[in-house]
């Protein structure tokens, strides 16, 4: 009955504060400070506190000072520096997306001057520009929510980084309904997103060209080995065309973006803001909100009784007034509510995993979205918005709310232990392991079960991916 409930409220239709608090929820503490800066000025019924308003003049004089300083102390050698970490982002596809590919890609064509600035002046992110393109979508609202979680966990390139079967198990989902809604979120822009590896990513693109390349499709879709290896000639016979052909069309595939999320700003670009802070203060854990610079809002009491004086304003000016009265209000409301919210969640992580914050990450229990929802009487749709792209500072340092969920896994010995401590010993068997016969999935399978934990191959080839660790022959070192 209780999922029922969930499930009827996911179809209902949101009221205004509802989609305002929504939106309030997903965002991380700059972004927040910088949509209630936005607000502020397009509401002439909210004012900053006063006392904020002092503070944040005597800051800002504090830091121009500072970097006046600053400034002198530029020089040709940081220059340079900076130029060189600009070479260092040259490498292939390959190199970035630790593919298992032995496919020699070219290096798309130079970028002109009128191309480069154009990226340089990207200000969006592509979180948010996702986003925006998943609330135009004609989806229902719980569609919007496991769309939201998707994106969330696509990286900077442009690629889903968590499985779909992990992504259904914390939404309490259909795979069919997973997939569907990734489905919708390819086809946005930029061509090739939300792809979980190189060969759906060109696929995606290839699909969306118009008129499609059929023997590009086919090329990739069907005979993806041969493609990477280049072996021109089986290619040539299995496709039935010339060598001309398959070079031609070898020619038409590299030109595809192999990462679509470059050029847009990045949340983990920036220096991580922790949104929270849990410390041990007498034997207890307290948690603090980092939210200190996030503007302290209120009603303006000037425009409050310009619409109450009916003589001196006219019914114009007291509508208009009106309305920005009731939007002030629901904002002062829904960023309560937020606060109140996220205190309410990470207080439920704490308590399920307080031997991680007592005693270190190797702690972390397996956990998932619904277990927190079940605890604190809220949907996994609120839960999944409040931990996506928002940071704890911990005494082990800084970690993604995200991190505290995982799958289940069940050891020799009955014992649940998270999945994330199954990929630390893989990562563990890898670092260690000898550099001219690096251990392949099966050998790594057959050392966990040796430590009591019967992993299968297939397991360990996607925990492998999932941290981008290349496959046996790509490690091999001489």
């Amino acid at each position: 009955m209780v999922r029922l409930g969930q499930h009827l409220s996911l179809q209902m239709k949101q009221s205004p504060q509802q989609v305002l608090l929504s939106s309030l929820l997903q965002l991380p503490i700059m972004s927040l400070e910088q949509r209630l800066s936005m607000e502020l000025e397009m509401n002439p019924l909210l004012e900053m506190d006063q006392e904020q308003e002092l503070d944040e003049e005597l800051e800002e004089k504090q830091e121009e000072s500072l970097e006046e300083e600053d400034d002198d102390q530029v020089d040709e050698e940081n220059i340079g520096e900076i130029e060189q970490e600009k070479q260092k982002e040259e490498i292939d596809w390959e190199e970035i997306l630790n593919d298992q590919d032995t496919y020699d890609f070219r290096l798309p064509r130079e970028k002109t001057e009128e191309e480069n600035e154009h990226v340089e002046v990207q200000l969006e992110s592509l979180i948010d520009h996702l986003i925006s393109q998943l609330h135009m979508a004609n989806l229902t609202p719980a569609e919007v929510v496991i769309g939201e979680y998707i994106i969330w966990n696509i990286n900077n390139v442009g690629y889903l980084v968590a499985d779909t079967e992990t992504i259904a198990e914390n939404l309490e989902e259909d795979i069919e309904a997973i997939e569907s809604v990734l489905g919708v979120i390819q086809q946005f822009d930029p061509p090739g997103i939300g792809a979980r590896n190189l060969q759906e990513c060109l696929l995606v693109q290839l699909f969306q060209q118009q008129p499609q390349h059929e023997l590009a499709i086919k090329m990739v879709r069907d005979h993806y080995e041969d493609f990477k290896n280049k072996r021109f000639e089986r290619l040539a016979r299995d496709l039935m065309v010339d060598l001309e052909a398959v070079k031609r069309t070898m020619d038409h595939i590299t030109k595809l973006n192999p990462k679509p999320g470059e050029g847009y700003l990045s949340y983990s670009n920036n220096y991580i803001i922790p949104d929270i802070e849990v410390r041990k203060e007498d034997g207890e854990f307290k948690i603090y909100m980092h939210d200190f610079n996030v503007p302290q809002l209120r009603i303006n009491n000037q425009y409050k009784k310009m619409m109450l004086d009916k003589k001196k304003t006219n019914k114009e000016t007291r509508d208009f007034i009106r309305q920005r009265l009731e939007s002030a209000r629901w904002l002062i409301n829904s960023i309560h509510q937020r606060r109140a919210t996220i205190l309410r969640t990470v207080q439920a992580i704490v308590e399920k995993q307080h031997d991680f914050f007592d005693l270190g990450p190797e702690n972390l229990k397996p956990m998932i979205l619904k277990d927190i929802a079940d605890e604190i009487g809220m949907d996994i749709s609120t839960i999944s918005r409040v931990t996506n792209g928002k940071y704890i500072q911990t005494e082990y340092g800084v970690f993604e709310l995200k991190y505290f969920f995982s799958e289940k896994y069940v050891t020799d010995d009955g014992e649940d232990v998270s999945n994330k401590k199954i990929k630390a010993l893989i990562k563990d068997m890898v670092d260690n392991e000898p550099a001219n016969k690096p251990y392949n999935d099966q050998k790594i399978s057959e050392m966990l079960k040796r430590e009591g934990f019967p992993v299968a191959r297939r397991t360990v080839a996607k925990y492998r991916e999932q941290m981008s660790i290349p496959v046996a022959r790509l490690r091999r070192r001489i």
